[in-house]
Parts: C-alpha cells; structure tokens; sequence
C-alpha cells in the first residue's frame, strides 16, 4: 500500500484523515484489530511497518473532545517502557449528510483518531485467557512489575496521572511479553498537593472498580490500586475475574481467591516451581488483596508495591541474567 514514502520515521504528530483512512483501506473490516467502548481499532500499513488506528466512536461513553484532551495533551509527551506511545492524531471536521427527525441535513461531524505503536501480541486479556494461552510463572512475575513500573511512574509525574481504567484488555503486550498500559479515556490529571477529587460521572471498567469511587464518585491514586489489584490477582491465579453488571468491585471473585489460595492450591497449582517461585506467587496474591480492601487508607501505595515486589527472592538464572 503506497503511502507517498511516509515511514514511520517521519510521521508528523497531526495526519489528515484521508491519509490515515488511504493505510487503513478506508477503515475496512478486514484491517480491524478489535472494537470497545472507545471505537474501533484498525491496522494502518505504512512503507515500513504498521500502526494501531483508533477511530473514536460517536456514542463513547466519555465525549470525544475528552478522550481527544486526555491521550493527546495528556499522554503523548510521555515516554516510559511501560506506557503505549500514542504516535500520531486526526481531528478533522467535515460536511456531511446526516439523518434528524426522519429528513436528511448537511451537519458538520468531527472525525477523531488516535494513532498508536502496533503492538501484534495484543492485550494480556486475549494471552491470559485466550485457547493457545501459555504463560509460565517467570513471564507472568515480569508481567506483574511491568504493569506496576508503569502506574509508579504515571502516579510519580509532577502532575500525577490516574488511569481510571485499568483492567487486562486495556494492558498490550510488546516485545519480549513486555506489559503497556493503553487506552486513558477515563484518565484524569492531578494538581500537585492533589490528593483526591469526586465526581458525578462515574464511568469505568465493570469488574475493577473501586467501591468509593463505584458509589461516592471519589477518585484518587486508590482507585487504580484497587483495579491493580484485580489484575495481579488473575495473572497469578489463572483465574478470570468475572466483570458482571452486578459485581463491578468484584467482591465475590477477591472472597474466593482470599478463601482459595492457600500456599498448599499454589504448590498444587505451580508444581514445575521451586521454593522461590512459590513465595513470589504467595506474595503477589497477598499484595494483591491489599491493593483490594475495602478501606482505601488500607491499601498500599504503589511505592511501597513496587517496593515488595523488588524485594521479592529470584532464582539465580533470573539474577545472573539480569
């Protein structure tokens, strides 16, 4: 597909429309890489590779201007290991013939489009749970610190960063199974001594809410602990947390893993591991049910997390490899 030599080198920050619906085939069915709450996400093939092509759909949960505001302004400067590098955007506004009250008018719709690194391993979701899912205990502990690595640093910027939606289909996995929080829709931007805020309008991923923000609308670095939580949970239990309208924080899947897991179900469970594996797994699910509390001054900061977790005993092949 020939792109007028636009590698990915030299994309611009702003690309036109009709460019990226020329490398996305006019947005086609075939190129589509997975659809969500936020729109559609399709494969652009440039000259020298491909990127994630996100066209935000009309009926988003969270406006278009907002989640335009939240990955452009928010997100785009930032560079972390940890993080999905937002490459590129599109805000255009056309004419366009539109349906009201059953006549045909000329209305001026904005399109929005999000450009990403394609990432071809897709989300943790689709490798944790999906048929040809194969992940031993060292990859998954890897897994676990890349996902903290990054909250720690969006938490820790001078105007902190709450991601807001965090959960195992909003994580990609890149080179080397290397973890990237993505899609910040729902994220907010902190003042400085901002500790927390509350608000109305209580959106985000069914499953991983917590409870004060669940029910008071209260939103502080607490609230993606709690969804931390849940995701170390299931990377260390094989077990998938079931996001039913009815259990949106989850209660009944963080009783079970607190009632199940005992270090004799992880010796049983991890039978190929060796003592150090099993305090890792035993101490990841602890650290995972403390991010969980019901009471949020309970739950550890992700300092101290990542903190636990470095402290943890690594086998001497992982220590000579490092």
């Amino acid at each position: 597909m020939a792109t007028g030599g636009m590698t990915l080198e030299s994309l611009p920050n702003e690309l036109p429309l009709d460019f990226l619906s020329k490398i996305t085939n006019n947005f086609s069915g075939e190129l589509l890489l997975g659809q969500g709450a936020f729109g559609s996400v399709y494969k652009g093939i440039l000259d020298d590779g491909v990127v994630a092509v996100k066209k935000l759909a009309e009926n988003s949960p969270v406006p278009r201007d907002t989640i335009f505001a939240n990955e452009v302004q928010n997100i785009m400067v930032l560079e972390h290991e940890n993080i999905v590098k937002l490459v590129a955007y599109c805000r255009e506004a056309q004419n366009k013939l539109v349906q009201s009250n059953g006549r045909y008018i000329i209305a001026e719709i904005t399109d929005t489009v999000l450009c990403y690194e394609y990432l071809p391993k897709g989300s943790l979701h689709k490798n944790l749970f999906g048929e040809s899912s194969s992940i031993d205990w060292d990859m998954r502990f890897k897994i676990i610190k890349g996902i903290c690595e990054g909250i720690h640093f969006l938490h820790t910027l001078p105007s902190p960063v709450l991601h807001l939606g965090l959960k195992p289909q909003n994580i990609l996995l890149g080179d080397n199974m290397t973890p990237k929080i993505a899609d910040f829709g729902f994220s907010r931007i902190f003042g400085q001594d901002q500790t927390r805020k509350n608000t109305r309008s209580v959106v985000g991923s069914i499953g991983y809410m917590a409870p004060e923000y669940l029910y008071n609308g209260e939103i502080s670095a607490r609230s993606d602990i709690y969804s931390l939580g849940l995701i170390i949970m299931e990377i260390s239990t094989r077990e998938m947390n079931s996001s039913s309208t009815d259990q949106k924080h989850a209660r009944k899947y963080i009783d079970g893993v607190k009632e199940n897991w005992t270090l004799e179900k992880i010796m049983c469970e991890y039978i190929e591991l060796e003592e150090h594996g099993f305090n890792q797994v035993e101490a990841c699910i602890n650290i995972g049910l403390q991010c969980v509390e019901i009471d949020q001054k309970k739950r550890p900061s992700i300092e101290n997390i990542v903190n636990m977790l470095n402290k943890l005993p690594v086998s001497e092949e992982v220590s000579l490899s490092t």
